[in-house]
């Protein structure tokens, strides 16, 4: 059984940072990790993706200050968020595929919130 847990969501004031984490159990490795987001009245959105550990992508509107990484020997998927901002704010989610099993799994979810 996959699980994707979450970790790191707060508050931060505009220009901080914040580094989220997302654990994986169940399976062997991370390939292909991203991160989407949804504020409120809005659709989910993706922020950045990684495929096997160096094909980084992301959102132009976080190019620049959002990195992803994944640690493998870890299991785990990170996005740190450098010079936040107000419109950042959003519940933030992991996404994995897996593909042993061809379908993705996702975190929780964590809420951010960046204050002006």
């Amino acid at each position: 059984q996959v699980q994707l847990m979450e970790s790191g969501g707060g508050l931060a004031p505009a220009g901080g940072s914040l580094r989220l984490s997302c654990k994986a159990s169940g399976i062997i490795t991370i390939t292909l990790a991203a991160w989407y987001r949804q504020a409120p009245g809005k659709e989910r959105e993706l922020v950045a993706s990684i495929l096997g550990g160096s094909d980084e992508n992301y959102a132009h509107s976080v190019k620049g200050r959002f990195t992803i990484s994944t640690d493998r020997a870890e299991n785990t998927a990170y996005l740190q968020m450098n010079n936040l901002k107000p419109e950042d704010t959003a519940v933030y989610y992991c996404n994995v595929f897996v593909p042993t099993e061809r379908r993705d799994y996702w975190g929780q979810g964590t809420q951010v919130t960046v204050s002006s």
